[in-house]
């Protein structure tokens, strides 16, 4: 395979923007979307982050689906589709950095199944980022998966929230995940929510809001 060049189901799929053209503003806001969904549902909560500094950017995934089976099966089962995800959203993280953004301005936000894509891309390509925000989502691979500690998330925060019931995420998996994260050089926040059910809270909002606002501030 050519450096670079992401051949897998997800390649040349549209990419949806909103607020600042990207090298405009302060910071990149790479937005992965869940199961079944598309690049306009996880915009939606652009207007509760309220960062008008921010460029987003939200990759669809081919189908609307990133990869077709659960995130704890067999990774060999849901490739091609991992991997092409996952080059899905380096790509847009080089692109930012093309544009002037360093990565510590970029942060990877995802929910669901978006979340675990997105945890993963940051895993897989540790740097400091300006943030990585899980919401209801851990890091991909089957039971009893353990993950490399090799590079250094350099002081990126990190934040993991779910429910302690969700019905596509284990409890056990989100802390796993965060302590892999914190391991790795991350600030991580952790927060599990009792019975909250699959979706994204108040309190997770304003965590990536405040986050966004601090890095962009002046």
């Amino acid at each position: 395979m050519t450096p670079g060049v992401n051949p897998g189901p997800h390649a040349g799929q549209r990419i949806v923007t909103r607020g600042k053209p990207l090298g405009e503003g302060r910071v990149v806001v790479i937005l992965v979307h869940g199961r079944n969904a598309s690049p306009e549902s996880i915009l939606e909560v652009v207007p509760a982050l309220d960062c008008a500094e921010a460029s987003y950017l939200a990759p669809a995934a081919a189908g609307g689906t990133w990869y077709p089976l659960g995130f704890m099966s067999p990774i060999e089962e849901n490739e091609p589709g991992i991997s092409s995800g996952i080059a899905v959203i380096h790509g847009l993280i080089d692109q930012a950095v093309a544009k002037g953004v360093p990565p510590e301005r970029v942060v990877l936000l995802g929910f669901s199944q978006g979340a675990c894509l997105a945890s993963t891309a940051a895993q897989r390509r540790p740097v400091r980022y300006g943030g990585v925000i899980v919401y209801s989502g851990g890091l991909i691979g089957p039971p009893g998966s353990s993950w490399s500690d090799k590079g250094d998330f350099d002081g990126t925060p990190a934040f993991f929230g779910c429910s302690d019931r969700d019905p596509h995420i284990p409890e056990e998996r989100v802390r796993a995940s965060a302590a892999a994260f914190e391991r790795m050089g991350a600030v991580v926040t952790l927060r599990i929510f009792p019975q909250m059910g699959h979706l994204v809270n108040d309190d997770e909002i304003a965590f990536g809001r405040d986050l966004l606002r601090a890095l962009a501030a002046p």
